[in-house]
């Protein structure tokens, strides 16, 4: 019979060569930086800021002191490289380029 006191969940981080999945049985009660303690993850990736990162459970941002239940995944999000926003730009600038390229060279 499963103990009432104790559920499992996961926490998840991942770096560009690197992912982590980590199970855990924690206390009912837990919250996400109390997850994220116990999984060890700090100790394998130092560089790990909890002040300054974005958590959440299955993709919703949470803060660290979010409740837990049975059954959530934790995930711990990196910083993004890049700004979303102006990457599109680039790209878009760069396929207006191509195609007026494309014209050019057709009515030759």
């Amino acid at each position: 019979m499963p103990d009432p006191e104790v559920m499992s969940i996961e926490v998840v981080f991942a770096m560009p060569e690197e992912q982590a999945l980590i199970a855990l049985e924690v206390s009912v009660g837990c919250t996400v930086d109390q997850a994220i303690e116990q999984s060890g993850v700090m100790q394998r990736w130092p560089e790990i800021d909890l002040d300054s990162i974005k958590v959440g459970i299955f993709g919703k941002i949470k803060t660290l002191q979010t409740e837990l239940r049975e059954g959530d995944r934790v995930e711990i999000y990196r910083p993004l490289i890049a700004d979303p926003k102006e990457i599109r730009r680039q790209r878009a600038a760069e396929g207006k380029a191509m195609k007026k390229g494309a014209a050019g060279q057709a009515k030759a």
